[in-house]
């Protein structure tokens, strides 16, 4: 995979220390680092990305080769410590990995990195194949470390995901980092306006010098060999790369450039590129970066060159490319005959499959029971990024909001400051409580909201893959470790009213969350029991065809996919039915049954 790829690409390059937050599709690279450590390194994953990026710094700070992991949305929570880190260099090697994911297919935007790269001023490098990134990352931490500034290298879930098969380094031939230690130097390590200031410019002045030096980088390649007679160009990079090769197989034309640096962008071999082009398509993902520095660089030096893309609407602007939809720009750019698509791309589309929480997921219950509890009422349920986002589906239908990680807590506050006869729940997971929900509830208490924290405690980071966190008492390195209690953090911040309950034990749920919900002020309900996926099954429920009437009541309240129609009836897929209960609960006739633990 190409994740594992760039983490052992790093490890041979001298990794000391990398840190990160799991993320879609960044999270493997800081598993294999875990996985592939021999005790030289220290892995850990951080509470969130903001703590990552200054657990690296400070050991960059000391000399060490550092790497920290993110995916691109994780990238604005670890702005703020990395946008003054530009400014204050560091002194070892320090890469910043950030995934992006086009599509968007597991992510709430579609930002692209290259744009932010632009925006701190920091170089990133953009690799096109796993070979690459395993070669590529090796060469950012050389960057780094020449320049003294963090880098950004920037794959994306085509090539974090994607597998090949992959020359590696003998272990004979990694690098070993031996880091000198932190030197004292205040006039080096605290930032001031005018230490800024002179970092400033000096920025700007390095960034061209870097330019004139990444047009010589070998990885911005360009391929004159196809443009005998031919006065068009394409311009690509990344993972569009590989689809413009292969759009290309077989034909003698046109030039094509590589830009694997986007930034500073390699000015030199762009003017080289352009010379004696008339035309120039751009094919990227996401942002028209190439397509606005290749504009910027004919205006700059007077070239009659028109360059298009995303900007003039020849390359449509959102979502990831393809094969077949760079061989059609392509092909419209050059006036050829546009390829048929390959017959798996005109196959009848696949039965609509929208995501749903797993069979017995703990989550489904929590929400069943303050839907239950809230019936009549006017209220508003927040909710968050993780598998608890699903509970926006029918017929739960209990998430009225999601914006970021930890953001519902205080949407929460500011709805009910404006509606205060509307009782307020925000819900979040144990892992989202601990990188970003805290600072809301401290918010919350301080400025006397009125509202209901739902904590749904499953005890894992789930969707991403069930990474451990400070609640599960364990870290990525297999440390057994004191587990932080969200009940005394809560206490230990003003909540005073902080109560646990198995969301499974129904109707004890839905009578706590009627008793707290009524209470003043900031409360917190805590529903605690583990994913379905991490636990061993109970034997499924059983429905007595005699007592059921066919109401589907269990399947119109829960939409549990362990609960199916078969011949129009209800029935149980005990391939999927983990015996949670929940149902046998719902079912108002008593028709379901589940085995009880000792029977």
């Amino acid at each position: 995979m190409g994740n594992a790829a760039i983490a052992r690409g790093a490890i041979a390059a001298g990794l000391n220390l990398v840190s990160g937050y799991p993320g879609t599709p960044s999270t493997e690279v800081l598993e294999t680092s875990a996985k592939c450590n021999n005790g030289s390194m220290y892995v850990e994953w951080s509470v969130n990305e903001k703590a990552a990026m200054e657990l690296a710094a400070g050991a960059a700070y000391c000399g060490a080769r550092t790497m920290v992991t993110m995916k691109q949305v994780g990238l604005n929570v670890a702005s703020d410590p990395l946008m003054s880190l530009a400014y204050i260099g560091v002194k070892g090697g320090m890469v910043v990995l950030v995934a992006d994911d086009p599509g968007p297919i597991s992510s709430q935007t579609e930002q692209d990195t290259r744009t932010f790269a632009a925006f701190s001023k920091l170089p990133c490098f953009d690799p096109s194949s796993v070979q690459e990134a395993y070669d590529m990352i090796g060469e950012a931490f050389e960057l780094s470390e020449k320049y003294h500034t963090p880098v950004l290298f920037r794959p994306t879930t085509r090539v974090c995901h994607g597998y090949a098969s992959i020359t590696v380094k003998d272990e004979n031939e990694y690098r070993t980092n031996k880091p000198e230690g932190f030197v004292l130097d205040p006039s080096k390590w605290v930032i001031f306006p005018r230490l800024s200031y002179n970092a400033h410019i000096n920025i700007e002045a390095r960034n061209v010098t870097l330019s004139d030096e990444l047009s010589d980088y070998g990885r911005n390649m360009i391929v004159p060999e196809r443009a005998e007679g031919c006065r068009k160009g394409i311009a690509t990079h990344g993972i569009s790369y590989t689809y413009v090769t292969e759009a290309l197989r077989d034909k003698s034309a046109p030039r094509v450039m590589k830009v694997t640096t986007p930034f500073p962008f390699p000015e030199k071999a762009a003017l080289k590129f352009l010379e004696g082009l008339d035309e120039v398509l751009c094919i990227e993902e996401l942002d028209p970066v190439i397509e606005r520095e290749l504009t910027y660089i004919c205006g700059k030096h007077g070239l009659n060159v028109k360059i298009r893309g995303k900007l003039t609407h020849d390359v449509k602007n959102a979502g990831e490319n393809t094969c077949g939809s760079a061989a059609e720009n392509i092909a419209k750019f050059m006036d050829w005959e546009i390829p048929e698509k390959p017959e798996a791309e005109t196959a009848p589309p696949l039965p609509v499959r929208p995501p749903v929480l797993c069979a017995g997921c703990p989550h489904r219950a929590s929400f069943f029971a303050v839907k239950e509890a809230m019936k009549g009422k006017k209220a508003v349920f927040c909710g968050d990024i993780g598998c608890y986002t699903l509970g926006n589906a029918m017929p739960l239908d209990m998430v009225d909001t999601c914006l970021c990680m930890g953001a519902g807590v205080n949407i929460t506050q500011g709805i009910g400051h404006i509606e205060p006869d509307t009782t307020c729940f925000a819900f979040v997971g144990d892992s989202t409580f601990f990188a970003s929900a805290i600072t809301g509830t401290v918010n919350a208490v301080y400025n006397q909201a009125d509202m209901t924290l739902v904590i749904l405690d499953n005890s894992t980071t789930a969707m991403t893959g069930h990474q451990p966190h400070p609640g599960t008492g364990r870290t990525v390195m297999g440390e057994i470790v004191e587990k932080i209690d969200i009940t005394a953090v809560l206490h230990g911040i003003g909540v005073k009213t902080v109560e646990t309950i198995d969301p499974l034990e129904l109707k004890a749920a839905v009578e706590t969350v009627k008793r707290v919900a009524a209470e003043k002020g900031v409360k917190a309900i805590i529903f605690r029991s583990p994913c379905a996926v991490i636990i061993k099954p109970k034997k499924p429920a059983v429905i007595d065809a005699e007592k059921c009437t066919g109401c589907k009541r269990c399947i119109k309240a829960l939409g549990c996919p362990g609960i199916v129609l078969r011949n129009g009836r209800p029935a149980i897929e005990n391939s999927l039915c983990t015996g949670c209960g929940l149902c046998s609960q719902v079912c108002p006739f008593g028709a379901i049954s589940v085995t009880k633990e000792g029977e």
